[in-house]
């Protein structure tokens, strides 16, 4: 078994909605039939007993070596706790070969799980050792390393259920939440709009003390010390029993409570001195420790929390209490579990020895022995659930703390005896304000019921009905995409709008040009949508992105697609039909917003049409001919249809007629070409399905001038010594037929056309270009270009040849190294009244090029 290539489908792609690992594998002859080989299924079972079945009962096909693959790189990606259930294995056209697709959750351990799903497979043909158990625990260590943490991963699955889009911005708890100007984000639990100010201040404990009382809010007394002497003098002015603190630390690191003799607190001094140089000595309050946690001037958890403790049993020492204990599967490392596992470390045998113990000492059956005096879940404490026990005046004097720091989200640490009356009334107070508050004891108490925390801090960052999603267009087909995505990006602009467009000119925020070249791709659709000054993007979604690593967004409100040809990259990636390559560019519209999107399909293109039944939105036909039968059908229906009638556009439904005339749309050279007829009604509908107001579609379509900057390599017309010039990018035999009907309705004395061809196109495809131009044009001009690709020198200038040996109309046919040269010869020979057209390869160099010649004269 060899594995020919291996890669991540990043988005909604060809297989599944969900992010998938997609290899292609070859597979040996007797691997075709995993039962030509003695014992491999028993030698498989041995090294992993849990893989599912591999026939299915009631089926009897052959189960290949790539079967198994797949099986085993879902299996144990199961088994390591990932939340996987997609997976496919495909035959391709070539023999022995299968694309094997296994969905991920963490693309790291997706490709981790691949590759050990590889050595699976060989050690049970080999009959090699296997370790499922490392196998699983390098999968287990790698997804919980990577995967997002209990609080942010809250918070991300309270937006998916809300229909808001996110991505993670790196491997920690950065994460963008919305698209374009509606984004937010967030870190860990901090939001976007958590102020560095207030961050710096709840950091400085003794700032933040001195801030609260203040604002009359009960805090304990206390002061920075120098040292250890002062340290004793601080406590004895304060009164023990006091605390001592870092004035800077987080998660309870530390800190020691309840000190009342001067050698514990020098002993707990020398603990603080060692997180930070600024240490705080306080009044202790007894009482309970609250944890509460404000979101936006909201009280919307609150959790008692516990110290770690063990109860004695008479026969086991402290120590093996704490192992018992830390041998709960919900006890992990860090914030990974619910539940964190007791360390006896330095503070906690120095707790253990103020009370007389050790971590050998037995305690009696019953006693119960706290390891130490903070209840912080990140040092093995509890959790219980107290939130609706919260009395309204304490819940006010929690709400006021998060207010007077200026955090907008927060946990507010409370001392008292119990949350049902006012900090006042039972001597209770705030001692600590904390940015990015941990989420896990509200979201998973060790005792009571978990709270939303995770819905509290999205509605909080968006209001109810807000979906932070900007309006997303995608464009995609054969012929036309480029064009079509520029004038819908015009019609966009009309509505006072910041547009961002990719396309395979490249990528424009606002008009602005930010990237070059072909930017069709997932790549370049991801970094609109992170771009905070788009309110509204249209994406041209090219065949290769699609088959490379899918969509770069998860669903888009409408997907047009303009025609399904022939010649555009088949025979490539096993794509060898239309019919394939339609199947590859309807996922845009499989992935149509449902209910609320639209797809904007040709009625006249039969491959298009079809793909109206995989739109779970509506759908808007368009075609010339308002008698088309599948227009005709959908308008019977009292659905949306697009026609050409009386020299206008028609947009017509149940309730809507809407007509533009031809020869207000100067893209159409009043209606004398029918291509971009077509995609002017691709962009009417575009504008329709966004519920755009008829008159801003029509200044769209109106404005919209296609030149050498606003669509270069699309139709370019130019008058060069009173002569017709034609510059496009026709590059397949679809285009190639396009473009000789737009010529047919322009008058010239003589034709002469200039073309090369890709050579990553099947050979048929490159010859019928040339037959289509044959028969259209007096003269050609062949030429080669710099990039072959992968062509011998001469091979496609032979192909174009070939394809002119029965022209009936070509004369001449000439051949020239160099799209330059070529240009420069045939604009030579142009004379008054005659017609060039230019298929360009280099588009940005030959326009500059004809610009040049023609400033020239």
């Amino acid at each position: 078994m060899k594995v020919l290539r291996i890669r991540a489908l990043r988005g909604p792609n060809l297989w599944s909605q969900h992010t998938s690992i997609e290899a292609t594998v070859f597979c040996s002859g007797s691997e075709n039939s995993i039962d030509t080989i003695p014992g491999f299924e028993a030698r498989l079972r041995e090294r992993f007993p849990e893989i599912s079945l591999l026939q299915p009962a009631g089926h009897h096909e052959a189960v290949t070596m790539a079967h198994v693959l797949e099986f085993a790189t879902l299996g144990l990606q199961v088994q390591a706790g990932c939340p996987v259930t997609f997976s496919r294995t495909v035959q391709t056209p070539e023999a022995n070969t299968y694309r094997v697709i296994v969905g991920y959750s963490e693309e790291k351990v997706g490709l981790l799980a691949f590759e050990l799903a590889q050595a699976l497979c060989t050690s049970a043909i080999d009959d090699s050792a296997f370790d499922l158990s490392d196998a699983l625990h390098r999968l287990r260590e790698l997804n919980e390393d990577i995967r997002l943490g209990p609080s942010t991963g809250a918070i991300v699955q309270a937006a998916v259920a809300r229909g808001i889009p996110f991505r993670r911005l790196t491997e920690g708890s950065l994460v963008q939440f919305g698209w374009g100007s509606k984004q937010r984000r967030i870190q860990a639990s901090e939001s976007d709009r958590t102020s560095a100010v207030a961050e710096s201040i709840v950091q400085d404990k003794e700032l933040t003390k001195t801030l609260l009382h203040a604002a009359g809010i009960p805090v304990p007394l206390g002061r920075e010390v120098n040292d250890v002497e002062d340290a004793w003098i601080a406590a004895c002015e304060i009164g023990v029993p006091v605390v001592i603190k870092p004035l800077d630390s987080n998660q309870g690191k530390g800190v020691t409570v309840n000190l009342v003799t001067v050698e514990q607190v020098k002993a707990a001094y020398m603990i603080a001195a060692e997180i930070s140089d600024n240490v705080l000595v306080e009044r202790y309050i007894p009482g309970h420790d609250y944890r509460m946690l404000v979101v936006g001037n909201k009280l919307v958890a609150a959790a008692r929390r516990e110290p770690p403790q063990v109860i004695g049993d008479g026969v086991q020492s402290i120590y093996e209490l704490v192992e018992q204990i830390n041998r709960d599967p919900m006890r992990g490392e860090g914030h990974v579990t619910s539940l964190t596992k007791i360390h006896l470390d330095e503070i906690s045998i120095a707790h253990l020895a103020a009370q007389g113990l050790t971590a050998e000492s037995i305690p009696v059956k019953g006693m119960r022995v706290v390891l130490r005096k903070n209840a912080n879940l990140s040092t093995g404490g509890t959790a219980t659930d107290v939130t609706d026990d919260v009395h309204p005046e304490l819940a006010a004097r929690v709400i006021a703390a998060a207010k007077v720091v200026g955090l907008d989200i927060c946990g507010v640490d409370v001392v008292c005896d119990n949350v049902m009356s006012s900090l006042e009334d039972q001597g209770g107070g705030v001692i600590e304000v904390n940015a990015a508050p941990g989420l896990r004891m509200h979201l998973q108490p060790s005792y009571g019921k978990g709270r939303a925390v995770g819905e509290a801090i999205i509605d909080y960052m968006f209001p109810q009905g807000e979906n932070a999603r900007i309006p997303v267009i995608a464009v995609t087909g054969t012929n036309g995409k480029t064009t079509t995505t520029r004038l819908i990006a015009n019609v966009l602009q009309r509505d006072q709008k910041r547009i961002g467009v990719t396309c395979t000119d490249g990528v424009y925020v606002d008009e602005q040009c930010m990237d070059t070249g072909d930017c069709s791709g997932p790549k370049s659709a991801r970094n609109i949508l992170f771009h905070p000054d788009v309110d509204a993007a249209v994406l041209e979604t090219a065949r290769g992105g699609l088959l490379r690593e899918g969509l770069g967004f998860d669903r888009c409100d409408v997907a047009v697609v303009t025609n399904i040809g022939m010649g555009d990259h088949l025979g490539m990636a096993y794509i060898n039909t239309a019919e394939e390559l339609a199947v590859v560019k309807r996922i845009v519209v499989q992935n149509v917003a449902p209910k609320t999107g639209y797809a904007v399909l040709n009625a006249a293109d039969p491959l298009v049409a079809s793909m109206a039944e995989h739109c779970p939105g509506s759908v808007i036909f368009f075609a010339q001919d308002r008698h088309h039968p599948v227009l005709a059908m959908h308008r019977a229906q009292h659905k949306r249809v697009i026609y050409m009638e009386s020299s206008c556009i028609v947009a017509a439904s149940e309730t809507v007629e809407h007509r533009i005339p031809l020869n207000e749309i100067p893209l159409t050279k009043n209606g004398s070409i029918n291509f971009q007829i077509e995609n002017v009604m691709a962009a009417i509908g575009a504008g329709w399905a966004l519920g755009l107001e008829w008159a801003v579609i029509h200044d769209g379509v109106a404005s919209f001038v296609s030149n050498t900057q606003t669509a270069p390599g699309r139709f370019n017309l130019f008058n060069y010594r009173n002569a017709t010039l034609i510059a496009d990018y026709g590059h397949n035999p679809d285009a190639i037929q396009a473009l000789v009907s737009a010529i047919d309705n322009i008058p010239s004395k003589k034709r002469s056309v200039v073309i090369s061809a890709a050579g990553d196109r099947r050979d048929e495809d490159i010859r019928q270009q040339t037959r289509i131009l044959g028969d259209a044009f007096d003269e050609v001009v062949l030429y080669q270009d710099q990039c072959q690709r992968g062509r011998a020198d001469g091979e496609v200038l032979s192909l174009l040849r070939e394809g002119l040996g029965n022209a009936k109309r070509t004369q001449k046919v000439s051949e020239i190294f160099g799209e330059a040269i070529a240009i420069d010869a045939a604009l030579s020979n142009l004379q008054d009244g005659e017609l060039c057209l230019i298929l360009v390869d280099q588009v940005e160099q030959s326009l500059g090029q004809i610009n040049n010649r023609i400033a020239l004269g």
